[in-house]
Parts: structure tokens; sequence; C-alpha cells
């Protein structure tokens, strides 16, 4: 979902170079997971427990898939001149990939907790609407 939303921030600015929207994408990406290790572990700290190497390894590997999430839309946006799409093409392109990823890594983290096929196209479904707003809100807020 950040990374949908970064790309549809940055598509209501106009003009955008894509290197620039690549390293948006990722450094967005890095500071949001910087940001949740910080969480994870001032809430431990909160809850008495102690902060050794290894509990700090631990948080910041559960915490990584907010960086690899960003990675296919970065990588949608730097191959888009391969595909001949313009700049306002490769917005929609990363935009797809996002909320495509953002489907998937719900369903496959569902699947991974054991969660029912069922369950599993419930997170997929509630993350697909999320994604379809934050496209409405492309279509809206820019025209």
């Amino acid at each position: 979902m950040l990374a949908a939303s970064v790309v549809v921030g940055v598509g209501t600015l106009g003009s955008f170079p894509r290197v620039e929207l690549v390293l948006l994408l990722m450094l967005t990406s890095v500071v949001f997971w910087i940001a949740h290790v910080h969480a994870q572990l001032f809430g431990a700290r909160m809850a008495q427990r102690g902060l050794d190497r290894r509990v700090v390894l631990a948080v910041c590997r559960d915490e990584w898939p907010i960086v690899k999430a960003a990675v296919p839309p970065a990588v949608a946006v730097a191959v888009s001149p391969l595909l001949g799409l313009d700049l306002q093409g490769a917005l929609w392109f990363a935009l797809a990939v996002a909320v495509a990823g953002q489907v998937g890594w719900s369903a496959a983290a569902a699947r991974r907790a054991g969660a029912s096929w069922r369950l599993v196209a419930v997170t997929a479904s509630v993350n697909l609407v999320l994604g379809l707003l934050i496209i409405f809100f492309k279509l809206f807020v820019t025209h």
C-alpha cells in the first residue's frame, strides 16, 4: 500500500523523472522499515523484554517485507521505457504492480500463517479494495 501511495502522490505532481520515482519508492520503504523496526523494538522494551543483537536482527528481518514490497513497482518504473511507456504509463504500470503485490503479499502471508482458503480470499479481497481505493483517489484527485 505504501508503494501505491507513493506512486499516486508523485503522479499528482506532474512530470517526475523515472530515476527520482525509483529512488523515492525505495527510500520511502526503507524509512518506513526503520520506523517499523523502531516501533517493534520500543514495544519490546516497554514490555520489559531485553534487547540483544538476536532480537534486533529478528525484528529487522520480520519487517523487511516493507522494503521488498517496493521493489516490483520500482522495477516497473525502471523498465517502463523498454515497454514504450511514457511517464503516465509508467505510473499506471507501477500502480498496477503495487496493487497486485499488495494482494499477493496479503494472500501469501495469510497462507503462511495457516489461514483457511476462505480467510485468504477475504484478506486478498480487502487488500484489493484498498488498492482500488488508491486508484480511485488517483483518478479523481488528479482530474
